[in-house]
Order: structure tokens, then C-alpha cells, then sequence
């Protein structure tokens, strides 16, 4: 995908995020899963002690090997997927708007679809976006439910905002595909939706957390907390020429 200045969030600079500083800022960008043109990505981490941080589950002491029963503790489940509102206005029809956040990957893919045409990405195959979604460590999104009171039961629920994340499912996670509508834009739905997504993975115990960012987004994504080429560790890309 391709940055716009609309609020979907790219992300073309690698970065990493520090899990001290959950920091966020208000702008407007645009996350997106491939490059453009002869445009350089930054990396970005979201942790303190990054080489340490990987290397803690392979070796010990930098001599020995770390070798963890491969029975699974019955104790230990992953959390639920959430789901609560983020907040709700009194329309002046008389009807309330919900902006509702959940983690449970609840994506129309033909909402999806319709949701990247209002920020200008270029449209991907359905069959490739489904199995992106599926493929997916986490989905994170934001609906926007209409509520009349005249019409109790009948509420109108609309996608507004999406993120996902893919994992190793044990230390890293990298976030993908950040986007808002761009009628919601500048109301700081956009950071709320990665800060939530952000405390979801650190709550699945996964620390270290990247993305790519697009350069026109750099300082969003920094407000939040992410570092661009940390302890001068680069990104490194490999892609057909």
C-alpha cells in the first residue's frame, strides 16, 4: 500500500517501540504494508535493550542455552480478546455514536475493502486481504454503532479503523495496515487504536514490537513511544528489482 495524507497510518521506516513510553500525539498519516518509489524506510522498536530482549530466550549468560519444558502450563492462557467502548456522543437527532474498540478481529472484508478506497490505498485481491487478516497475530478495530432510540435493536455499526499485528507468538510482534476513516480523523482515534492494540500485545507477554512508518509519519509514531533505528540496528529489505 501506499502513503496519503489521510489517516491511515504507513509505515515504511522500520521502528521499534519502547514499552516505558506510551506517549501519544494527535497528526494525521497513514500505515501501509509496502514501499513506494525511492523512498527510504526507517525501523522501529518499541523496547528498551533490544539485541538483550531477543537473545533472553536462546542464550544465557551468552554461553549457555536456554532449554524450557515444551509442556505447556495449563495455568497460563492467552487473554481474551476485548471489547469496550472508547467513548459515545449524543447526536443532535437525538441518537448516540459509539466509537467501539475490540480485539477479536471482527473485519467484513467488503468493509475493509470500502475502508482503504476512502484513504486512497490501492485495492489488493480479496482472497490475499482475507488470508492477511487470517494470517494475522491480532486485529484490531474501531466500529462506530449508530443508536436511535426510536429504533431499539436496530443499531447501524460501521467500520471506522483498523490494525493488525503478526507475532512470533512468544518475543516480537510487527504492526501492519494502520488506517482511519478520514471523516474520524483528527479526533485521536488513531493513536487510542495503536496505544490499544500496543497494551494488548504487551498483555500476551510480547515485548518487542515494530512497524515500518512512512517519513511523513515518523514523529507520530515517536509521540508514541517508538524508536527509529535503535541502538544502530538498521533495517534490512529484500524485494524483486
Amino acid at each position: 500500500m501506499h502513503a496519503s495524507n489521510s489517516l491511515s497510518f504507513s509505515s515504511r521506516v522500520p521502528a521499534v517501540f519502547r514499552q516505558s513510553e506510551l506517549l501519544f500525539s494527535d497528526v494525521n498519516l497513514n500505515h501501509f504494508g509496502f514501499f513506494r518509489g525511492n523512498e527510504k524506510p526507517k525501523f522501529f522498536r518499541l523496547k528498551a535493550n533490544f539485541w538483550e530482549s531477543i537473545r533472553s530466550g536462546i542464550l544465557k549468560n551468552n554461553t549457555k542455552q536456554v532449554i524450557e519444558s515444551s509442556v505447556p502450563n495449563e495455568e497460563e492462557e492467552e487473554p481474551m480478546p476485548v471489547e469496550f467502548v472508547l467513548f459515545e456522543k449524543t447526536q443532535p437527532d437525538g441518537n448516540v455514536e459509539q466509537i467501539i474498540f475490540s480485539s477479536g478481529g471482527d473485519v467484513d472484508l467488503y468493509d475493509l475493502q470500502a475502508l482503504c478506497d476512502k484513504v486512497g490505498w490501492p485495492r489488493r485481491p480479496m482472497s490475499k486481504l482475507a488470508a492477511a487478516l487470517k494470517n494475522s497475530y491480532m486485529v484490531a478495530t474501531l466500529h462506530s454503532v449508530q443508536k436511535s432510540p426510536e429504533a431499539e435493536g436496530n443499531d447501524q455499526k460501521r467500520l471506522i479503523g483498523m490494525a493488525r499485528a503478526t507475532s512470533d507468538h512468544a518475543f516480537n510482534a510487527t504492526i501492519w495496515d494502520v488506517l482511519v476513516d478520514p471523516s474520524y480523523q483528527g479526533q485521536g482515534l488513531g493513536k487510542a487504536l495503536i496505544e490499544k492494540l500496543i497494551r494488548a500485545l504487551l498483555q500476551r507477554d510480547i515485548g518487542n514490537i515494530t512497524l515500518f512508518a512512512d517519513s511523513k509519519v515518523v514523529d507520530f509514531y515517536r509521540n508514541l513511544g517508538f524508536e527509529s533505528d535503535p541502538e544502530g540496528i538498521k533495517g534490512m529489505f529484500w524485494h524483486p528489482k
